[in-house]
């Protein structure tokens, strides 16, 4: 069973709603990478959480790793362009987000993957999303977090000092220029007693 959610008191009786992205906040990393933050730019966070809980239907993957089978340490839901968002404030921040980064990024955000974290065991390992055309174009990833915070870490691709976020309660991060190929992030495992968090990460047409 996932660890209940212990809701935000400042977030839990808010309708579901889009701050305006003017105070989104610029981090400039090395090679051409930058972060953008926007804690709790979605307010009524907890309510979308309750509602992609027992609206998505998640699926557990299995991968091979080496020589066995393993479970995904993780519940997963990928919506392809084209097709319907499972929850309205989905394809408002959608939206909101192609509309602000256009500019930028000369396209819009097309698909949305979700991953839903139950505890502290769930966690997806160093990596970059580079099996598309992340791993030469510069491009964008916008992740928006319901849920309990949990720590994404990132670090220059093969090792050194890492940065810390604790993403939960409707924050916003976006992950751009060269990011996805010269940094890596992660969601590390941890013993700490967690609640649950859902990860709605939106990105353009061949990113992956």
């Amino acid at each position: 069973m996932p660890t209940p959610l212990q809701g935000s008191l400042l977030d839990g009786f808010e309708d579901i709603a889009l701050e305006p992205l003017a105070g989104v906040r610029r981090s400039v990393l090395t090679d051409g990478a930058w972060i953008d933050v926007l804690p709790g730019w979605l307010r009524g966070a907890d309510q979308l959480f309750d509602r992609l809980v027992t609206g998505v239907p998640w699926e557990a993957e299995r991968r091979q790793m080496y020589d066995r089978m393993v479970d995904v340490p993780r519940l997963l839901r990928f919506y392809e362009e084209g097709r319907a968002l499972p929850d309205p404030a989905l394809e408002q921040a959608r939206i909101a987000l192609s509309e602000h980064y256009f500019q930028e990024l000369d396209e819009p955000f097309r698909t949305a993957g979700l991953c839903y974290y139950r505890d502290g065991k769930d966690s997806v390992a160093w990596h970059g999303d580079t099996s598309g055309r992340g791993a030469t174009d510069d491009t964008m990833v916008a992740i928006v977090s319901v849920g309990a915070p949990r720590a994404l870490l990132l670090r220059p691709r093969g090792g050194g000092d890492h940065l810390r976020y604790q993403l939960g309660h409707g924050d916003l991060i976006v992950m751009g220029g060269s990011c996805q190929r010269t940094w890596e992030h992660a969601i590390p495992k941890t013993r700490r007693t967690v609640g649950p968090r859902i990860s709605i990460q939106f990105r353009p047409r061949g990113v992956r």
